[in-house]
């Protein structure tokens, strides 16, 4: 059983940054790929970002390319999410997620941190 959890989530500005992390517990996790999805109340949860602990290759919705950065210690089976110039629209549930093979369909997700960016 593999184990998330998230944290770093709160309250920021516009134009703002936070550093979200992810403490994975449970599992070797050489083989996984690691990322970050948000939901929205309404809607749909959307993937933000994924790293595979091995080759360390990195992706990322065009929505935050440029802004959002993951990274991940492989000594402390954490990951990093530094969001930068934050907005509004970045508000969100944002969930630390596990998978074996296609970093957009996990199998393991965290319980979620709250980010709220105000304008």
């Amino acid at each position: 059983q593999v184990q998330l959890v998230e944290s770093g989530g709160g309250l920021v500005q516009a134009g703002g940054s936070l550093r979200l992390s992810c403490a994975a517990s449970g599992r070797t996790f050489s083989n996984y790929r690691m990322g970050w999805f948000r939901q929205v109340p309404g809607k749909e949860r959307e993937f933000v970002a994924g790293i595979g602990w091995s080759a360390g290759s990195t992706y990322y919705a065009d929505s935050v390319k440029g802004r959002f950065t993951i990274s991940m210690d492989n000594t402390k089976n954490t990951v990093y999410l530094q969001m930068n110039n934050l907005t509004p629209e970045d508000t969100a549930v944002y969930y630390c997620t596990a998978a074996l093979s296609n970093i957009r369909i996990p199998g393991y997700w965290g319980q979620g941190t709250q980010v709220t960016v105000s304008s």
